[in-house]
């Protein structure tokens, strides 16, 4: 059922969990929806306690949230109260913890089709002096590793070679065990926090900000020697920590491409990875740019000649540092579609054309492809 701010709630069956489990899944979407807020998150949820009757006497809402202080998710601030009046009034935010489970829940929900592992590298299908074994065996190359000789298989050459009264190892018997690279990555993640992601009554902000929760746990977890930064942009671009993406809102702001992938740029050109890349995740034109006198020119209306040339010009100078762009666009304007196919090709780039379902999917799986490139 849609209500007023666009949340949409069904009911759900799940004998197996405990009143607070329950609670708790629809809480971790409502404090996602509504970027940290915690007031406002426990409003909706009473609100939705009373039309679906999720709890009962023996559990309510009051006792809810005493179990999310008590689990370390909520804590309480008193604030300081004027002279003479004693405390002021107790606010609830979120912990860390609580962040790190919104993350994992974001994960859950995009990547659930994953198979868990430990920690690791993807391959990147080049045999070579790598340090993950592939179960083939070649010969003994200057330089190749001691540790990756296998003397099993060595020595089954030298009985072949030399026979057995007069046995010898020569450095023609040797044999090694082919390796992979583990080819690593740095990612940057921008996320179009302008206005444009909640118009029309549709949220576009909240899936972006679940792709971004989920990738950043991912990255973190399963690929620790890879590195992703995040950045927003608006009518400017900045970073922001992994630790602020829930409490991400958009603003009154145009759309500033161009700052955003300058911005990028500048970063991915500090990492020593070999293998670098940008996803961009927009659904709207680009209208704005800051210009060098620090004003802004912006234009609203269509798309911009001379804004959607520094766009194409910035897209090739990302292709000359071998910084290829993925665009999520999550809009179906054709002009737009458009100007996406030429921005594409100017940096010889991928682009998605998607609605808001699928989208965390497409990230992950353009995110595996990509960092199966060779080491140099």
């Amino acid at each position: 059922m849609k209500t007023g701010k666009g949340f949409v709630f069904r009911t759900y069956n799940a004998p197996n969990l405990t009143p607070f489990e329950k609670l708790f899944e629809i809480f971790q979407e409502l404090i996602t929806h509504t970027s940290g807020d915690v007031d406002e998150a426990l409003d909706w949820l009473r609100e939705l306690d009373e039309e679906y009757g999720l709890t009962d006497e023996d559990y309510t809402i009051d006792d809810f949230i005493e179990d999310l202080k008590d689990k370390g998710y909520l804590r309480e601030e008193i604030e300081p109260g004027n002279e003479g009046e004693g405390p002021g009034e107790a606010n609830l935010s979120i912990t860390a913890k609580m962040e790190r489970i919104i993350r994992q829940h974001a994960l859950d929900q995009i990547f659930g089709k994953l198979k868990r592992s430990g920690s690791g590298n993807h391959h990147t299908g080049k045999a070579g002096r790598g340090d993950e074994h592939t179960g083939d065996f070649r010969e003994y190359r200057y330089g190749d590793s001691l540790e990756n000789i296998s003397m099993t298989e060595s020595l089954k050459n030298a009985q072949i070679n030399h026979g057995m009264d007069s046995f010898f190892l020569s450095e023609d018997d040797l044999v090694v065990e082919d390796t992979h690279y583990k080819a690593q990555m740095s990612t940057v993640l921008m996320i179009d926090i302008s206005h444009s992601m909640i118009l029309y009554g549709e949220d576009r902000i909240t899936p972006a900000k679940k792709v971004a929760m989920a990738l950043s746990e991912l990255i973190t977890t399963r690929y620790p020697k890879d590195t992703l930064d995040i950045l927003v942009f608006g009518n400017d671009a900045w970073p922001i920590p992994i630790k602020d993406l829930p409490y991400l809102k958009v603003g009154p702001y145009h759309t500033n491409t161009v700052a955003g992938l300058q911005l990028a740029m500048d970063i991915l050109r500090r990492k020593r990875n070999t293998n670098k890349q940008i996803f961009m995740i927009t659904d709207g034109k680009p209208s704005c740019l800051r210009m060098p006198d620090g004003s802004y020119y912006k234009n609203s209306v269509g798309l911009d000649d001379f804004i959607v040339e520094k766009c194409y010009n910035t897209a090739r100078q990302a292709r000359k540092l071998h910084i290829p762009i993925t665009t999520f666009m999550i809009a179906q304007d054709p002009y737009l579609r458009q100007f996406i196919r030429y921005f594409t090709e100017a940096n010889k780039g991928k682009a998605f054309y998607t609605g808001l379902d699928g989208l965390g999917e497409m990230i992950f799986e353009d995110y595996e492809k990509n960092r199966k490139r060779k080491l140099k």
